[in-house]
């Protein structure tokens, strides 16, 4: 074992930080996890943040981005749900999970509870409450614990993909990359498009790399042609 130098900084893997690396860690050698990347052009959601932004409704890029997944989680529910004691359960709700960093580099992932059943005005709500409240240290159990599906958005930083880790015993998680302008084709012409990466990792012994590709098809296809009704 090498000698501390004098310079370096020590810092102990416990409380809160080693709970949260457990987790990871137990998550990976639990679960057969792969993941599938994807871009989607964001012009039609930047446009409809725009149209609200200017009705009123301030909804974050983010909120946006899960109405998209929540749509596409209607259509592909195998992906929604948990896998426990080797059974799998695919959840009537969609209780949204937001991966959110706190002081410390610490990571939690507070649920926005019957998310698919709320309107977007109410989400937008819900979203920034747990947020807040994950920020002040004031969730409560069932908000940490019953996620049916994660999002990491990691969009503000120069990363285009990455393979999110699992939020155990969840089936997926969807990493969102960043978003910068690139060539696009546009019916047959190629423009200057905001494209944006997507990492979808998802847990092989209870979704397959079929549906797991089709939603992830599916969820570009909505950003793509994004719009509240």
């Amino acid at each position: 074992m090498s000698e501390e130098n004098s310079g370096d900084k020590v810092v102990p893997l416990s409380g809160m930080k080693a709970m949260i690396a457990g987790k990871m860690v137990e998550s990976l050698q639990t679960a057969a996890q792969l993941t599938h990347h994807g871009e989607a052009d964001v012009t039609s959601l930047l446009a409809t943040k725009d149209i609200l932004a200017g009705q009123g409704t301030k909804a974050s890029f983010e909120d946006l981005l899960i109405d998209a997944i929540i749509n596409s989680l209607r259509k592909f529910p195998g992906l929604n749900g948990t896998l426990v004691d080797k059974k799998i359960t695919h959840s009537a709700s969609i209780n949204m999970a937001v991966a959110v960093g706190l002081p410390g580099d610490l990571l939690v992932a507070p649920t926005i509870i019957d998310a698919g059943n709320m309107s977007l005005v109410e989400r937008v709500a819900a979203r920034r409450d747990v947020v807040d409240r994950a920020l002040a240290n004031k969730l409560n159990v069932k908000e940490m614990t019953s996620g049916t599906f994660t999002i990491s958005n990691i969009g503000r930083s120069r990363v285009r993909f990455f393979t999110p880790i699992i939020n155990a015993p969840q089936l997926a998680i969807l990493g969102i990359g960043e978003a910068n302008p690139r060539p696009w084709n546009v019916e047959g012409q190629i423009e200057l498009r905001p494209v944006m990466g997507l990492s979808l990792t998802f847990d092989h012994r209870a979704v397959n790399g079929a549906p797991a590709a089709d939603f992830l098809t599916d969820l570009c296809q909505n950003i793509e042609n994004f719009s509240v009704a």
